[in-house]
């Protein structure tokens, strides 16, 4: 299923650039990969301290692109100067875990929104990317198929953090939202464990 993941090789290529200049001014894979952690706990932080206020929902999108940009140059200083390490890869997949229930959980607090339904997201996006990592351990690729990966989930979210900050949209309609958004979570999920075992050309068994 399609993902805006797929668009990543094309953000990369604008960042490549800025990337080279981390690498000669010192700056290593991992200290931007606990930046991105940290600028989440910050954005969630004010989220949940003021639910509802416009100014945090308002300015999730910038936050979501900013952590989308340093997720994306961690990677390469990795792969393409030669900072790749076992420890950067436990920050990496436990990072993007942390980050998003950081940024996502928040929105449970939010009024006239059902909690259940932002805990429930968080949760199968903890489950998703533990079935993308499985892959590797069955003998696949690091699995992020969608419909409903770690770019989509900031998409939706940072789309409803404009719409509820500037008061365009209805709590019911957030709901409506949401519950889609925990569905398609379900099926990514699935979708990830069957890429990964087709990938094996072992196919699902029973």
């Amino acid at each position: 299923m399609p993902s805006i993941y797929d668009l990543k090789s094309r953000f990369q290529g604008l960042l490549r650039p800025l990337v080279g200049r981390l690498a000669r001014a010192g700056i290593t894979a991992n200290q931007v990969t606990l930046a991105a952690v940290g600028l989440s706990l910050a954005g969630g932080a004010a989220l949940a301290l003021a639910p509802g206020h416009p100014l945090p929902l308002v300015l999730l999108p910038v936050l979501l692109f900013l952590r989308m940009a340093l997720n994306a140059v961690d990677g390469m200083l990795a792969r393409e100067h030669d900072q790749s390490s076992r420890l950067g890869a436990v920050l990496n997949e436990l990072g993007d875990v942390v980050s998003d229930i950081a940024l996502y959980l928040p929105f449970a607090l939010l009024p006239g929104v059902a909690g259940w339904l932002p805990v429930a997201i968080c949760l199968l996006a903890v489950i998703g990317e533990m079935t993308g990592v499985i892959g590797i351990q069955i003998g696949a690729s690091r699995r992020y198929d969608g419909p409903m990966g770690k770019s989509d989930r900031a998409l939706v979210f940072g789309t409803l953090g404009v719409f509820i900050g500037f008061g365009l949209i209805d709590p019911v309609v957030v709901q409506i939202v949401l519950a889609a958004t925990a569905v398609l979570g379900v099926l990514t999920i699935f979708n990830r464990a069957r890429q990964a075992l087709a990938e094996t050309q072992e196919g699902p068994r029973p």
